[in-house]
């Protein structure tokens, strides 16, 4: 599981920060989260292939978070794409895509598909052999997701050494794998345990953007390997966050913390900051494994 920052910061561009927009390689998957003005320039800084992205997933219609999107759709024509797109977002995404396309008469020459979401519940929206992605609801001036992206437990790791001296047809190695126990060429029952080990543990990765304090989103992350949660605001500046419906690093890391997941990765910064380091601090006296995101900043989590 790898995680690219491209932007994590809120508002609009400027120099030396962009807005919102990442891009999540798990399972052999490049899912890219959000799409904030300028993305695909980041996307070329990183050398990452524009056909790898086969899915968008967009929180919601702030401009921070998708004004990136019709200039990368157009990109992909422009570049004699043939590879399918699937764009996951709040309704009304397919209308202001669509309607940038007619106006200049310019459709793509790959099928785009619009996912629209309109449910306030957690609902499964993607999956596969080997992903699950979940929307996470959150509380913001306009209707807004997060999602939580699950990797499926893999099969058993198989021990032929063992398997062989268990005298197990190698008919049978594939059920071994899946979890079955099996008979050997005698007949008789071998326990699954005795031949495999369990598989590499899934990973899971909740993504949280603009939203208010909210701990109705506990339940679905719960035990999330990695949580990356908005923090627009130091707690100096907590009286902002409520009628904005943003969170402070402080409030982030209580979500974190209640949640029980693995690592906090905070974003979505306010420019009115000269620094993050204090970010990092604040949220530290709530939760102790803390990362701060930073446009350009990538985080390995093999």
């Amino acid at each position: 599981m790898k995680l690219t920052i491209l932007g994590c910061y809120s508002a609009t561009p400027r120099a030396l920060t962009n807005t919102t927009s990442q891009v999540l390689e798990i399972k052999n998957h490049m899912f890219l989260i959000d799409c904030g003005e300028g993305t695909q320039v980041h996307l070329r800084r990183h050398k990452i292939k524009f056909n790898r992205i086969k899915h968008v997933f967009i929180s919601h219609l702030h401009g921070d978070h998708f004004f990136g999107l019709v200039g990368l759709i157009s990109t992909f024509r422009l570049l004699t794409r043939e590879t399918d797109l699937h764009v996951y977002g709040p309704k009304g995404i397919k209308e202001v895509v669509t309607l940038q396309m007619k106006l200049a008469d310019s459709w793509t020459n790959y099928n785009l598909y619009f996912h629209e979401l309109e449910s306030t519940t957690s609902e499964l929206i993607f999956e596969d052999d080997d992903v699950e992605v979940y929307t996470i609801p959150l509380k913001h001036r306009i209707y807004t997701n997060g999602f939580l992206f699950k990797e499926k437990e893999g099969e058993r790791k198989l021990d032929v050494d063992a398997a062989e001296d268990h005298n197990i047809n190698v008919a049978y190695y594939r059920k071994l794998k899946q979890g079955f126990d099996v008979e050997n060429e005698e007949g008789d029952l071998i326990k699954n345990k005795e031949v495999t080990s369990p598989p590499i543990k899934s990973k899971s990765y909740a993504f949280c953007s603009d939203t208010a304090y909210n701990e109705a989103i506990i339940p679905i992350i719960k035990n999330a390997d990695v949580l990356y949660h908005e923090s627009t605001f130091l707690e100096k500046h907590e009286a902002l966050a409520d009628p904005t419906k943003h969170s402070t690093a402080k409030q982030a890391a209580t979500i974190a913390n209640k949640a029980n997941v693995g690592t906090l990765i905070l974003g979505h910064y306010s420019t009115r900051y000269g620094g993050l380091d204090d970010f990092k601090r604040e949220a530290e006296t709530i939760f102790k494994s803390v990362e701060l995101s930073e446009d350009g900043k990538i985080f390995d989590f093999n």
